[in-house]
């Protein structure tokens, strides 16, 4: 009489632990890259008006705008003209529309708070020979809203009151010295914030508040 077949075939157990390894992975790869930023890049300050302080769908949050987050800021820089050729000569620039700012260190010395970076020229391809007090911050386009991954911030709880009052305070009064944002880039473009200065009062008798994120 023929063997009788195994009624059931045990499966390598490579096919089980491999997709629980890349989906963890891909889980790290986000955390990872911020640890490599916030160890290998260079401080840089931003110049940003707050909006939407409270979210109601994702809890306690402020949302940035910056100078260098409008297209019409971008247009002025040198670069631009580039930028829409390429954009208007490649068909796949809509999922890849990156593009690199260049970050200027400001001249003056130390303040308080910290003056921010200026961008000098816009480019669809990551600058070389930067000089030493230059950056490159990497951002996108999305139709009409530019993005640098440094828009959302969560506000830890026990500060959530204090924050508020003193963004909302801010916002109330124009000719109070902008908020600022500090945050580390690296050689590649990506950035994460750090921290942000908050400035009340005027000249004679301003107070400035620096919080951790």
């Amino acid at each position: 009489m023929a063997p009788t077949p195994s009624a059931s075939r045990t499966l390598p157990s490579w096919r089980f632990w491999l997709p629980l390894v890349c989906q963890a992975a891909l889980i790290l790869t986000i955390p990872a890259q911020s640890l490599h930023t916030q160890l290998t890049g260079r401080t840089v300050i931003l110049k940003t008006a707050p909006v939407d302080p409270y979210d109601l769908l994702r809890g306690y949050s402020v949302t940035l705008s910056y100078d260098i987050s409008r297209v019409d800021t971008l247009r002025q820089l040198p670069g631009w003209s580039e930028v829409e050729q390429q954009k208007a000569a490649n068909s796949e620039w809509p999922a890849t529309n990156f593009f690199y700012l260049v970050l200027e260190a400001p001249g003056a010395a130390s303040t308080n708070p910290p003056s921010p970076w200026r961008a000098i020229r816009i480019s669809s391809d990551r600058p070389a020979n930067l000089a030493q007090n230059q950056v490159i911050l990497r951002g996108q386009i999305n139709n009409s809203t530019v993005q640098y991954g440094l828009e959302r911030y969560y506000i830890p709880e026990d500060q959530r009151d204090a924050i508020n009052q003193n963004i909302n305070t801010a916002q109330a009064n124009q000719a109070m010295q902008p908020i600022v944002v500090e945050v580390k880039v690296d050689a590649q473009g990506n950035a994460v914030p750090l921290s942000f200065w908050v400035t009340l009062g005027k000249a004679s008798a301003k107070q400035t508040y620096h919080y951790q994120f």
